[in-house]
């Protein structure tokens, strides 16, 4: 959870759960909701992921990058990454403070510059602990354009090149691997971060995302422009704002359009 751990962080995610099913109940066109899980207890993770996809029909799973300086990739998260995969649902990874405790910050938010290095170390970990070659069917968001992985995706092939004793943990298709992954644009829509990701993620892995509300508003309007202005066929800037998502989420696709007939209805 992050916050809390032990009895606390199980039942601290059962009742944050069940209570995104009720707002989602309540307002089915508006709101979809990633389940909070009570890691790094990978037993309570399972059951909560299972509850919360199976039972509540939560969207997707919410993960962040390390748990107590362990990164998804890691053996010890299998059964959790399996569990996602097996359920074809959608797991969302945020990043958040790298786990060195003699990290140097220089007096400045880690948000800021390292946020996005954590997103990288944990592709890092999904690639070369053979996360993504065993589980191919990984429906997996990285934010803010997917950190820095976009463009040290070729230098990233080189593990091998540096240690020849990494050989036996090469991914079978690394490229192809991180292609797989879908980015978001959240802190990025700018022309030089958007030109690193059109070039190497095709057109449907890419999202809309704006990190409101722990950013402001001006931030959003940022990005709407910085979308708007980057992708300037119409067709294209449609898939990135709307299409890409309702065809990853096919059941929030479904609550959007029967909103959209019960507005329409009234309407008229």
């Amino acid at each position: 959870m992050g916050f809390t751990s032990g009895p606390d962080a199980v039942r601290a995610a059962r009742a944050t759960n069940e209570y995104m099913a009720e707002l989602i109940e309540r307002h089915p066109g508006r709101y979809g909701g990633f389940a909070v899980l009570p890691l790094p207890d990978v037993t309570a993770a399972v059951a909560e992921i299972q509850y919360a996809v199976g039972t509540l029909g939560l969207d997707g799973i919410g993960l962040f990058t390390h748990y107590n300086g362990t990164y998804l990739g890691e053996p010890e998260f299998d059964e959790v990454i399996d569990c996602i995969a097996e359920l074809d649902t959608v797991a969302f990874v945020h990043p958040t403070i790298p786990p060195a405790s003699d990290q140097p910050l220089f007096g400045l938010p880690p948000s800021l510059y390292e946020f996005p290095f954590e997103t990288t170390r944990m592709l890092a970990s999904l690639l070369y602990h053979g996360t993504l070659d065993r589980r191919p069917e990984l429906k997996l968001i990285a934010p803010h354009a997917g950190g820095a992985a976009p463009y040290l995706a070729k230098r990233l092939t080189y593990a091998v090149t540096i240690n020849p004793t990494l050989a036996d943990r090469e991914p079978a298709d690394l490229l192809g691997s991180l292609r797989s992954i879908y980015f978001d644009t959240a802190m990025s829509a700018n022309p030089h971060t958007l030109a690193g990701l059109d070039s190497f993620a095709d057109t449907s892995h890419i999202l809309f995302g704006t990190d409101y509300p722990f950013m402001p508003e001006s931030t959003t309007v940022e990005t709407v422009d910085g979308v708007n202005e980057f992708f300037t066929d119409d067709s294209i800037r449609r898939q990135v704002e709307r299409d890409n998502a309702l065809a990853l989420f096919p059941a929030l696709a479904e609550r959007v359009g029967a909103g959209t007939e019960a507005a329409a209805a009234v309407d008229r």
